[in-house]
């Protein structure tokens, strides 16, 4: 086994989780904004709902010509912005599962790589001071996977709403929140996935093992 191929396979990991938890937190700040997005989009069917039972020509507005028509395409309209701001957070979304899909397969690639020189116990040992190569390899696919997955739900979700569907875009905001939680519906598993507990656990510990294993390379 070398040691410095090993070295380098844990500075990737490593370098993986930092980029991972850097991602997440745009990923997550990209979501906070989608919020009140979705509140907006909810507000806009309650008022096209209202708007439907109206009856101007009953009103006093009576005497506006063509002022339901108006009003009802500034209503639509309003729905098409939101949407359309929507799409645009999706794109960025879209970039952040690129690069978390792009760092993971680097990370295979490197392992890929260098297999002939890692051995299955060296790759699946794990102490109380690192997780296995394997163990880590795991994560970052499920972190790949989730990302890759709550992407499409969501993007699925927004293709579906049309501003003269209002039974879609009463539901959209709920149906957009169950996506961030696991026991929902629209969950991506039936158990959590912590992504940054994973991060958090590998990152703690991978200096102590490649420090030891830079010393020992270097005796």
């Amino acid at each position: 086994m070398s040691k410095s191929v090993l070295f380098s396979v844990y500075q990737t990991l490593k370098k993986c989780f930092q980029s991972l938890e850097n991602n997440q937190k745009v990923w997550n700040s990209v979501l906070a904004e989608c919020k009140p997005l979705m509140v907006s989009l909810g507000n806009l069917e309650e008022q096209l709902r209202a708007f439907q039972k109206v009856q101007i020509a009953n009103t006093p507005l009576h005497t506006f010509p063509d002022l339901h028509q108006r009003l009802h395409f500034k209503l639509i309209q309003a729905v098409d912005i939101v949407l359309g701001k929507l799409t645009d957070k999706m794109c960025s979304l879209q970039s952040v599962r690129d690069a978390i899909s792009n760092q993971v397969s680097g990370a295979f690639q490197l392992y890929e790589q260098n297999i002939g020189s890692l051995d299955l116990a060296t790759c699946t040992q794990r102490s109380a001071v690192a997780p296995s190569i394997a163990d880590m390899l795991e994560w970052l696919q499920d972190a790949e996977r989730y990302y890759r997955q709550q992407f499409l739900r969501r993007k699925n979700l927004l293709l579906t709403l049309r501003a003269d569907d209002l039974s879609l875009l009463e539901t959209a905001p709920k149906r957009w929140e169950s996506l961030e939680t696991p026991s929902g519906e629209e969950s991506i598993s039936g158990k959590p996935f912590n992504v940054k507990e994973n991060y958090k656990m590998s990152s703690r510990r991978l200096p102590g093992r490649c420090d030891g294993l830079l010393s020992d390379g270097l005796q």
